[in-house]
C-alpha cells in the first residue's frame, strides 16, 4: 500500500510550483504526475501517419514523490500520512497530525 494514490489531492512542497495543489494522475515508481503542476512546453514534430499536428504543446511532467504531500481538508495544509489497522484487520491511511482516516 502506498501513501499516495491516484485521485488524491496533494500539495507541492518544493520547487517553482511550491504551494500549488492538484490531483494525482498517476504514480510510477518514485515519481508522481500531478494535474496542472510542473507544466513544460514541449516541441512536437508532426506525424501525418497518426494525424498529429506539430507545434508546441504544454504537458505535465512527473515530480519526485518526496516533493509532494497529501492535502488535509480539515486543517487546510499539507500533512503526513501513516498506516493503521482497523479492528477488522483492514489497513487504512490516516493523517499524522489529526489522527483521522484519509479514506473515510
Amino acid at each position: 500500500m502506498r501513501k499516495l494514490r491516484k485521485g488524491d489531492e496533494v500539495v507541492v512542497l518544493v520547487g517553482r510550483d511550491r504551494g500549488r495543489r492538484g490531483t494525482v494522475l498517476s504514480c510510477v515508481g518514485e515519481s508522481v504526475l500531478v494535474s496542472g503542476v510542473n507544466r513544460v512546453k514541449k516541441h512536437v514534430r508532426p506525424n501525418p501517419m497518426r494525424g498529429e499536428v506539430g507545434g508546441i504543446v504544454e504537458k505535465d511532467m512527473p515530480l519526485p514523490i518526496s516533493n509532494v504531500a497529501l492535502y488535509n481538508k480539515a486543517t487546510g495544509k499539507a500533512d503526513r500520512v501513516g498506516f493503521r489497522f482497523l479492528e477488522d484487520g483492514k489497513k487504512v491511511r490516516y493523517f499524522k497530525s489529526t489522527g483521522e482516516l484519509v479514506d473515510a
